[in-house]
């Protein structure tokens, strides 16, 4: 390759700043209206914008939340899309789904607490656990990724998959990335490049790193920065994002 070529390939962005995959709303874990946040990625300079609400199985907002959606996309030419953040609950990557599934571009698969047999812990509880001896960290590194590509692997076949924040419940926990095996990591990777699904780059929770932003593109696996926004003033910002 010759040394303009090199230098092209590595001024390439690795992600399209111009996009927000993940931000929130006052239906749910946000504070503002769609048309609020709709008007400040306008002001931030954005073009595509993904609502992802946070839904679960009382959430029957999810057709007014399209609607909503749909209405402000008459209104901007930012290309809007409605998606909805579905957390895993089970060691089987099951979800706590909504009762309707209609109406959704795609489906953001978050992990917020570890599935153990006696039901989702936080990462307080885990903490707990592991000073008293209870639960191994590796055993609960592999049950995070474990159920995260299974998570993953069950969104897919209802709608596009967004990891959202991946590893973040283990940052939570106190376990930082360098103490996941390289199979572990290269098992999260390939569940994301087989199923299609794009990898959020968080804003909000500063995670995947650098390093495994670099595997998941290495891959062919599509990687998107995603803000997390609560409020209108954070979409499109970007900080930890930029300097990837």
């Amino acid at each position: 390759m010759s040394a303009e070529r090199t230098a092209a390939v590595e001024a390439t962005p690795m992600l399209d700043l111009c996009a927000d995959a993940h931000v929130h709303t006052g239906f749910s874990a946000g504070r503002d209206s769609v048309g609020v946040v709709v008007m400040a990625a306008d002001r931030a300079g954005l073009t595509a914008l993904t609502f992802a609400d946070q839904a679960g199985p009382d959430s029957t907002w999810l057709p007014a939340y399209g609607d909503s959606v749909r209405r402000a996309q008459q209104r901007t030419d930012i290309r809007l899309s409605v998606a909805a953040e579905i957390e895993i609950i089970r060691a089987d990557g099951w979800l706590a789904w909504p009762p309707d599934l209609g109406g959704l571009d795609a489906i953001s698969v978050s992990l917020s607490r570890l599935p153990l047999a006696t039901g989702p812990a936080t990462p307080q509880q885990i903490r707990g656990l592991l000073a008293a001896g209870s639960v191994r960290r590796a055993d609960v590194i592999e049950r995070a990724v474990e159920a995260t590509v299974r998570g993953v692997e069950r969104a897919a076949r209802y709608a596009p998959a967004r990891l959202a924040r991946p590893l973040s419940l283990l940052n939570q926990i106190g376990i930082s990335e360098d103490e996941i095996d390289a199979h572990l990591l290269t098992h999260l990777v390939e569940g994301c490049r087989v199923t299609h699904a794009t990898v959020e780059v968080s804003e909000a929770w500063r995670t995947p790193s650098a390093a495994l932003v670099r595997r998941l593109l290495d891959a062919g696996v599509t990687v998107s920065a995603a803000s997390d926004a609560r409020y209108a003033a954070q979409v499109g910002r970007w900080q930890y994002v930029a300097t990837l």
